[in-house]
């Protein structure tokens, strides 16, 4: 049985001033954003996204701020396969944009499992 989970791809930061999170992660790690807008700002950092997250509505930033998105190729089905053994639905599959898919779950301990569907994940920018 070969497991639907593709492997690492993403990590979000909530950060509740974007255009500051924004100038210091450029001058830290030395890049600049490949995706730049109000409600999302990516890097593209040895081959994985870092992502910052303005939207602290239902997660803050500092500890706990944070989520490592795991990819895989067809969300829909995982989630389905994940609400049939139990798992709680923590923030619902949503359409951010450009065919990107997220979802994010909770396992037995409380901690977030983000979830990715990204089909450009590994192609050039």
């Amino acid at each position: 049985m070969s497991s639907p989970f593709l492997g690492l791809r993403t990590v979000i930061y909530k950060v509740p001033d974007l255009a500051r999170a924004k100038a210091w992660y450029s001058e830290t790690f030395e890049i600049a954003p490949y995706f730049d807008e109000p409600y999302y700002v990516g890097f593209s950092v040895g081959g994985f996204e870092l992502g910052l997250d303005p939207d602290v509505t239902n997660q803050t930033a500092g500890p706990g701020g944070s989520a490592a998105y795991w990819g895989v190729s067809d969300l829909a089905a995982v989630l389905a396969s994940l609400v049939a053994r139990g798992v709680t639905i923590r923030s619902p599959l949503q359409d951010v944009g450009g065919g990107i898919l997220v979802a994010t779950v909770e396992d037995p301990f409380g901690n977030s499992i983000g979830l990715i569907e990204n089909p450009h994940f590994g192609t050039p920018a």
